[in-house]
């Protein structure tokens, strides 16, 4: 009987290790598998991470020019419609400035930034009231405060520089912009639209501002009467001028 116990304990105690034998080889799996859900889940995150850095590359790309348009551009809005005449145009539906229209037909062409100057102070959008209040600004020598300031000038080499002649000269805003910035070492490409005085003496004045910046005396002049038809002669002009952006 004796015997028999023994025999039967050892049998029991056998079993109960090939038990736990199984239950440890099953633990051991399980810490297996979670391996490969570890490396999905890194797998992923290395994706996002990539989609992440080529939203970033095209953003660099974007802002990554050497080439800066800056431009100041009132937008009468009465005495003569878009066509003849007025200080807009009409393109694909939306009325522009005719510094601005001009300004974009460059940024299209050259890959370049687009950076409008704004002033802090309103001006008037109706003809004769405009031609007045910019009368008086130059009679005061008047600095208009700046609404908007250039960011990462650094990384710009080439600036076009676009205005109206008002008065025979300089808006009074391109006076408060070209003494707050230093363009030292870079080339300023000025455009202008008028009503038939062309540039008169702005790039001349402009030089003075910026005597340490290489200003082009071949600029774009354009008449106001001629900004909606101007298109082709913008390109070309860019073209022109053989540059590239970088």
């Amino acid at each position: 009987m004796k015997k028999f116990t023994v025999v039967f304990l050892s049998a029991l105690m056998a079993l109960s290790l090939a038990a736990c034998g199984s239950s440890e080889q099953n633990s051991g799996a399980n810490s297996v598998s979670s391996e490969p859900q570890s490396t999905a889940s890194a797998a992923e995150s290395a994706g996002q991470g990539t989609e992440n850095n080529e939203g970033a590359a095209d953003s660099a790309e974007t802002g990554g020019s050497n080439i800066l348009i800056a431009y100041f551009s009132v937008m009468e809005t009465d005495g003569v419609d878009t066509v003849a005449g007025a200080s807009r145009v009409a393109a694909n539906g939306e009325a522009l400035g005719n510094n601005q229209y001009i300004a974009q037909i460059i940024q299209r062409e050259t890959g370049g930034d687009l950076f409008r100057i704004e002033t802090v102070q309103e001006y008037p959008t109706t003809h004769d009231a405009l031609l007045d209040f910019a009368y008086e600004e130059k009679a005061e020598d008047a600095r208009p405060e700046l609404a908007s300031q250039i960011e990462n000038l650094d990384s710009y080499d080439v600036i076009f520089l676009g205005f109206p002649n008002w008065n025979a000269d300089l808006p009074m805003p391109l006076y408060t912009f070209l003494e707050a910035y230093d363009f030292s070492g870079k080339t300023i490409i000025p455009f202008t639209t008028h009503g038939g005085s062309g540039f008169s003496r702005t790039i001349q004045t402009i030089s003075e501002l910026q005597p340490d910046a290489t200003v082009l005396s071949d600029g774009l002049s354009i008449s106001r009467n001629s900004v909606s038809g101007a298109e082709s002669e913008v390109i070309d002009w860019v073209n022109g001028l053989d540059l590239t952006s970088e």
